[in-house]
């Protein structure tokens, strides 16, 4: 009889990534978690609406939520191409948008949160001067809700068995598919840390007047924080290794959203106490 150790040990193996399939065309626990994600930042989002939490209309979330999906997947994709693999798409430049490889069908493989968020950076500016809104209010009243829709996208990884960890020695590794080492379900830390914790403090700050306008920055640094310290636990990806003999590519990402956060709320800061002085 199996224990219950070896049971979620094996875990990963026993799921089966593609929920159903239709000849070539399938529908994956991964894709399906990035819509149940969208799904759920729509509801927190109607959810403040219905409060009045903000001057915003839900034709207003619906419109921005299409114009950030296109940038989650345009920018996520790009950036997975420029930062993690570029010379092989250099030489293979379909593959960035075929959802084949050698003649079977796989989806389009390889997204980068990163990229994505230059994409939704860049969708939610072109909202906002679409629509004469001010990107800072809009930005106040999203921020909360994203890292919930975030915490489906890690489960995603979990569930496709992808982004793994390292190898570990420890009880609560997992086995992966292609794997016989133990190592570290990160997707889960990150779904738990970067999702559910960084979720639960934006959520419970977010009425608060003293942080208005500064949640774009909160939220870069929360991530960047728990991204740099988890990355320590994921296995880094193998045709990028290591910078400096012990940086993931990641963590120097995490390490410039922390710089650029710093340093706009350090003026943010400094903006503020002067005009306190001018007032008095």
């Amino acid at each position: 009889m199996e224990s219950f150790i070896q049971i979620y040990q094996e875990l990963p193996l026993r799921i089966n990534p593609i929920i159903f399939s239709v000849g070539f065309f399938q529908i994956s626990w991964y894709a399906l978690m990035y819509l149940v994600g969208i799904g759920v930042v729509y509801y927190l989002l109607s959810w403040r609406i219905k409060k009045k939490e903000g001057a915003w209309r839900q034709k207003n979330v619906q419109e921005f939520l299409m114009d950030a999906f296109l940038g989650v997947v345009i920018g996520g994709r790009l950036g997975y191409v420029l930062f993690y693999n570029l010379p092989f798409y250099l030489e293979n430049p379909l593959a960035i948008i075929s959802p084949f490889s050698e003649g079977r069908w796989t989806g389009i493989y390889g997204m980068s949160y990163h990229g994505g968020l230059i994409g939704v950076f860049i969708a939610a500016l072109w909202f906002c001067r679409k629509n004469k809104i001010d990107f800072f209010s809009l930005a106040d009243f999203l921020i909360p809700a994203v890292p919930a829709g975030y915490f489906f996208g890690r489960l995603g990884n979990f569930l496709n068995g992808e982004l793994f960890g390292r190898i570990t020695q420890k009880e609560w590794g997992m086995y992966f598919p292609g794997e016989t080492l133990l190592r570290h379900p990160s997707q889960l830390y990150e779904a738990f840390f970067e999702g559910l914790v960084l979720f639960a403090i934006l959520w419970f700050w977010r009425n608060k007047a003293q942080l208005k306008g500064k949640f774009l920055w909160l939220y870069l640094l929360g991530y960047a924080g728990f991204r740099f310290m988890l990355e320590f636990w994921r296995e880094p990806d193998e045709q990028v290794g290591l910078f400096f003999g012990f940086l993931t590519l990641g963590q120097i990402f995490s390490l410039i959203m922390t710089f650029f956060s710093l340093l706009a709320l350090g003026i943010w800061g400094k903006m503020l106490y002067n005009k306190g002085k001018i007032i008095k």
